[in-house]
């Protein structure tokens, strides 16, 4: 028997093979898959953030290149009349804020010794000394400047735009505040998901406009973000077009991207940024749907692995089991040969000395019937023992013959057979088993039943078969009938063996011609019988099929094909 280790062993070796097999294409397949589907969704989405970035950094400095060509106009077109005298710039300041929606919050002209000699807006400037303001040295040099955010004399976040202009000889600054609100209201615009935010800082790192969040800014983090273009140590963020960068947000740890863009001709720079998590929280669903979807696969995958190694391994174990009864049969079935060739030799040496006895007998009765012998008063005692041993010297001679007969091997030589002649013989050489398990064989034998072209000896191994089998079938069963019947039915030979055994189950019926099916004991049976009936029977071109009821009986009919030459032939 082999060892349940092995079977173990098996059974794990054939579930890895299939998780292995299984699973290693689905796991590349979904990580290249991942893979293709991140780099396609990032390289899309991070091209959606410079697109938007961009348009937003065109809108923000056509905004401010507005505003300045604003101021610009009105130095060109206004006289030094107009923009002289407080109640001049509030008249412009109205124009402009009509057509600007309150943009412009004031205006001021400011001689070059810095000191502002007109103003219009909601605060008291007027007379403010700008001497040593940054914008105003700025605009000196320049002629126009856009200054950055800062707090100034009235205490709020603004920037200024001023343009320089000369009247009656004398060089002036005619500068404007804009509205921060509308200005941050312009960038906080820029979001994207939940995270995402915009803002401007300036090269020192300070806010131009007012983060969504609290957050802090230094120009070290800020370098991080920056191409090498827009590096701090050049004072200016360049003229780039936008740029992605990965880094972590000093504020909350979390990776982030980093959209970047310049404005005001590289003084400001316009950072649009955003969670990684948030950005790719799409391809983050996705993949989180693959992982569980390919999970649940594995899943599936190892229980399928698990049922079909059982049924695997069933098979296994069953197929051994068969494959040990095999060589059990093929062991019985080579001494079974052995005793065949042991029976043949018996026979022979049997054979001859009582084919020499009988003879003997038969001189011995002849010198007994000789004239002088004939008065002994125990002749006819001694010519009645001579006649009791030839009788059965020769009943030894007929028994050894039908054996050395179904000893010798299968002879398919086809020959003119009488089945009931066979059937007979059978029935005969049976007969002292059929005793000795108190079985009672009868036979009804049709006597127009004509002969066929079969081979004899496939014909003794037939009936010889189905008798022994109906004689074990009743051995256990306190005995019983076996009846042999023949007759010509439908241009048939009709053979019946019918006993009154156990009966066979009806779930067996269907596997009692199986090749090694068989319901007897291990030892007893090899289960080949009947199947090599079947095949006989069939070589042949007849019939042979089973009916049976428990505790009834069986019988096994045989329908074998009769010329129709010889079927008349044998009525005549």
């Amino acid at each position: 028997m082999t060892d349940k280790s092995y079977y173990s062993q098996l059974r794990r070796s054939i579930i890895g093979t299939i998780v292995v097999v299984s699973l290693t294409p689905l796991i590349v397949l979904a990580a290249l898959g991942g893979y293709q589907f991140h780099s396609a969704y990032k390289q899309k989405m991070l091209a959606h953030m410079e697109q938007l970035v961009f348009g937003h950094q065109q809108s923000i400095d056509a905004f401010l290149s507005g505003k300045l060509a604003e101021i610009r106009v009105l130095t060109d077109v206004a006289g030094f009349d107009k923009v002289r005298d407080d109640a001049g710039l509030a008249d412009l300041l109205q124009s402009l804020q009509e057509r600007h929606d309150g943009v412009f919050v004031d205006l001021g002209l400011v001689n070059a010794q810095g000191t502002q000699v007109a103003y219009s807006g909601p605060f008291r400037l007027g007379r403010a000394d700008y001497a040593h303001a940054l914008w105003f040295q700025e605009t000196m040099q320049r002629e126009y400047y856009i200054s950055d955010v800062f707090l100034g004399l009235r205490g709020l976040p603004h920037f200024i735009v001023a343009v320089k202009h000369s009247w009656q000889g004398q060089e002036y600054i005619l500068r404007s505040t804009i509205d921060f609100v509308a200005f941050n209201r312009l960038v906080e615009n820029i979001r994207i998901g939940e995270t995402g935010l915009a803002y401007i800082v300036s090269r020192g790192g300070e806010f131009q406009t007012k983060p969504r969040r609290t957050m802090s800014m230094t120009p070290d983090f800020l370098n991080e973000v920056l191409t090498p273009e827009q590096d701090l140590r050049t004072h200016r963020f360049g003229q780039s077009k936008p740029h992605v960068r990965l880094a972590e947000d000093p504020s909350t740890g979390e990776d982030t991207v980093y959209v970047t863009a310049s404005l005001k001709n590289g003084d400001w720079l316009l950072v649009l940024q955003q969670s990684q998590d948030d950005a790719f929280r799409l391809f983050l669903r996705a993949r989180n749907f693959a992982l569980v979807g390919v999970t649940l696969s594995a899943l599936a995958i190892m229980f399928m692995a698990f049922v079909l190694s059982k049924r695997i391994l069933n098979t296994v174990v069953e197929t051994d089991q068969q494959k040990e009864m095999m060589n059990e049969q093929v062991i019985e079935a080579g001494k079974l040969a052995s005793l065949g060739e042991l029976a043949a030799g018996i026979a022979h040496e049997i054979n001859n000395p009582v084919a020499i006895m009988v003879e003997e007998a038969g001189w011995i009765q002849d010198l007994m019937e000789e004239e002088d012998l004939r008065g002994s008063k125990d002749a006819d005692e001694v010519l009645r023992a001579l006649s009791q041993i030839r009788t059965q010297g020769g009943r030894c001679k007929e028994i050894t013959h039908k054996l050395l007969s179904f000893a010798r091997k299968i002879d398919p030589t086809m020959k003119r057979v009488h089945i009931n002649d066979l059937i007979e013989e059978m029935a005969a050489l049976s007969e002292q088993r059929a005793r000795f398990a108190n079985v009672h064989i009868v036979t009804e034998l049709d006597g127009t039943l004509p002969p066929i072209e079969a081979s004899p000896s496939e014909l003794q191994q037939v009936f010889l078969n189905l008798i022994n089998n109906a004689i074990d079938a009743m051995d256990n069963h306190e005995g019983g009938q076996l009846k042999v019947t023949s007759r010509v039915e439908n241009h048939q030979a009709v053979i019946s063996v019918a006993d009154t055994g156990q009966g066979i189950p009806k779930a067996n019926l269907q596997k009692i011609f199986d090749p090694f099916f068989t319901t007897k004991p291990v030892g007893k049976g090899t289960g080949l019988g009947l199947s090599i009936c079947y095949g006989i029977i069939q070589k042949m071109g007849g019939e042979i099929s089973v009916s049976s009821v428990l505790d009834v009986g069986t019988t096994f009919h045989i329908r074998l094909p009769l010329r129709r030459d010889a079927e008349a032939s044998e009525r005549e």
